[in-house]
Order: C-alpha cells, then structure tokens, then sequence
C-alpha cells in the first residue's frame, strides 16, 4: 500500500521534530505531539480497516454503477443491483478493539491477527513478491482486495459446495477431492449475473419458464397482435388473480404492459431454459438452468444471458446436487429429460408409457441437504486442473476496483 495513504510523510516529519526537540516553545511542542497522536491513529485505524475488510465496500460501489431507470417523480436514478453479498463490515466494537490494542502496546500482534488468511489470498500475494508486469501487478491487486472482503458465508476449502466464477465462464462442484467442472453462459453487460451467495435447495424438470416482466416490457410487447409469434415460441398469458389463459389474439399491449398478467413459455425441449432448473433464493430471479440453444457453450465469450446461469451439464450437476441418490429417481429424471435411461426397471416404465408423454414427466425434485452455491467474480482464479489462471475482466469489475483503490496504492 502508498505510504500517501496513511500520512506516512507527515509522521515522519513529526517524528524527527520531536527526537531533535525542534521547536521554538512549548505550545508548538504540545501541537505537534498532539497531531502526530491523532495522524499514527487514524492511520492505523485506517490500514486495520482496510486490511480486515478491505479498502473499498462493494455493495456501494456495485449497486451504484448500472443505471436501470430514472424516476422521473422523485427526481433520482434508480441503480440495478448487482453485489448481495452478505458481508462483516467495520463496526464501533471493533475500532474499540483497535484503541484498546494501541493503548496497551499490543497493536503489532492484533494487526498481524487480522490479515486475510484465505488460500487464495495467499497465492495471490505470493504472485505480488515475484515482480509481474504492471498489467499483472493490477489484476493481482484488485483480486487481493477483493479477498479482504468479510464474507459472511466464506467459500469453504473443503466439503460439498458449487462456486460459480464468471470471468472463468466456468462452474466448479466440490465434493471432498472430487471436482464437476462445466461451461457457463452468464448475463451479458447490460443484464449483468449478480454475485450472490445462496444454496441450492430444489430441482425442476421440463420447468415453464415465467418470462421476468423486463423482458416483456422490452421484447414480448412488441409482438402484440401477433398470434403466431406467441404460437411459435409457445407463449401463453396468464391472468395473474385467476390463473387463467387468455386468448393472446385479445390482449392489447396496455395489458401486458399492466402488471396483472403474465407471459410464460410451455416447457419441453425448445423451452428457453432447457429441461431441468436448479432453484435457489436470491432477490433477483436468477437460477441455474440448461438452454435451448446450446451452441452458446461453444463461444470463447458467453456473457450473452439476461442474467440467469446457464450450465452445460445438467445432468451431471443434478446428480451432483442430490445426495446419494437412487438409480430410480435418477431414470426418472433422465426419462423427462429425453435421456436413454440405465435401469432394467427405467426402461421397462419408458417402454409402458412411450405414448403418454405426460405420465413420463417428473416435476419438483428436493435437494437436501441443500448445497452451498457462491456467484463470484474473480479474475484470478483456479482452473479445472488446480492451476492459478487470469481471466478476462468481462464487466470490467477490475478497472472499477482499481480506480477505487488509487488513493491506497
């Protein structure tokens, strides 16, 4: 970190005022002691801070940063969110902690005490001491920040957990020393994927999709009228009180537009969100689920979503997420996602039911335990294989850390 960040220069020279008695009276004496007491607190109030929960707060600077509308009426700009994070931020207690420590000379230990401690981390700051290039230097630095952050729920280093880290486009299932790896596509820059911490607590197979009301203000209103657009992509209305379909051919643009209907897509193979859906709660509609268009995990860049995850191996991640299941329930979700089933019994029951589509079906599927899911942001991050790699900076997260971060470097 700059010694500029902390008024290192200014201690300094108050410092060799007071060795050297360099002064002309006894008030400036007393001025002097006085600030230099008040510059070496605030400056390790600062750096104790900053090491223990970082130099910049994420969720001001994120949820400040997409503007998703104006409110004319109360005359403010409305941001989208896009950090919910739970995090430990600096509290009252701990600057108590901070001057009690000073006041009792124990400071040094306590400062040692608080550095981040993460593997990763770790690597990080290993990779600083062996002199990269300052385009490195800087991706280095804002991963080292971004690994100060108190998460609440920190990612584990062991057990069952899903880390999705979306400069990699990439998701990583933990078991133990096992690892499932698969291709992602995530938001693209204007419907960016929020980071978020959450687990995945169900399943749905050959889910509807309820198309999110932005999407319908901006594409499906336009087709208004159009009744083979909806037929097409087998959209059908919904009003929401009774639940009831409505003839598409009688609604005007003014109802969909209305909030009291909604819009959603039957499911099956050329539903938009695939066959299977992993559910988890956040405040943003986001889940994790396959596509109709799978050719997008082909791309090199694949942040072209509104905002969901999209994985490239459904079927293994379901397997994944269920814990110790049986063959049966495993058959009975390959049979509703079009998957040859393994079982005698599974291709008995595909067999006595291959013209009624409808009984082949299963629905909802619990995940429990539930399994801890982390929608991160790293740009230096392990690969597949355990190696430290540098991702691309796909929203442009780095630059934004790094503007942030200029006072303290």
């Amino acid at each position: 970190m700059s010694p500029n960040a902390f008024g290192i220069v200014g201690i300094e020279n108050d410092i060799r005022k007071l060795r050297q008695l360099d002064f002309d009276d006894s008030q400036e004496i007393n001025r002097v002691a006085a600030r230099l007491e008040f510059q070496l607190t605030r400056a390790c109030l600062r750096y104790a801070t900053g090491q223990r929960f970082g130099y910049i707060n994420p969720r001001r600077v994120f949820n400040n940063l997409d503007v998703e509308k104006e409110d004319t009426v109360h005359h403010r700009t409305i941001y989208r969110e896009l950090f919910d994070i739970p995090m430990d931020v600096p509290s009252s207690s701990f600057y108590r902690s901070v001057l009690s420590k000073i006041k009792n000379d124990s400071i040094a230990a306590f400062l040692s005490e608080i550095q981040p401690d993460g593997k990763y981390y770790r690597q990080m700051k290993e990779m600083l001491y062996e002199q990269p290039d300052n385009e490195q230097r800087r991706c280095i630095l804002c991963n080292m920040e971004r690994g100060r952050w108190r998460l609440r729920q920190p990612i584990p280093e062991s057990g069952k957990y899903i880390v999705v880290n979306i400069p990699a486009y990439h998701l990583y299932a933990f078991d133990a020393d096992t690892l499932l790896d698969m291709r992602i596509v995530c938001g693209a820059q204007k419907t960016k994927t929020p980071l978020l911490t959450s687990a995945i607590e169900w399943m749905e197979v050959n889910p509807q999709w309820v198309i999110p009301r932005s999407i319908v203000e901006k594409d499906v209103v336009k087709h208004v009228g159009d009744t083979a657009y909806f037929a097409r992509n087998r959209y059908q209305i919904y009003e929401k009180t009774t639940n009831k379909v409505i003839d598409v051919s009688s609604v005007s643009r003014s109802m969909l537009l209305s909030g009291n209907y909604r819009v959603a897509q039957q499911s099956g193979s050329d539903n938009s969100l695939g066959r299977i859906v992993f559910r988890f709660k956040n405040n943003y509609s986001v889940f994790l689920h396959y596509t109709s268009n799978p050719g997008a995990f082909m791309r090199d860049m694949r942040a072209v979503s509104h905002g969901c995850v999209r994985v490239a191996k459904p079927f293994e991640l379901a397997q994944y997420v269920l814990d110790q299941p049986d063959e049966w329930l495993l058959d009975r979700i390959r049979i509703s996602m079009d998957i040859k089933p393994e079982t005698e019994r599974g291709r008995a029951y595909l067999e006595r039911h291959s013209e009624d589509k409808e009984h082949r079906l299963i629905g909802y599927v619990p995940v429990k335990p539930h399994v801890p899911l982390f929608l991160i942001y790293y740009t230096i991050w392990p690969d597949e294989n355990g190696s430290v790699r540098t991702w691309p900076d796909v929203y442009g997260y780095d630059q934004i850390i790094w503007e942030r971060l200029q006072p303290y470097i």
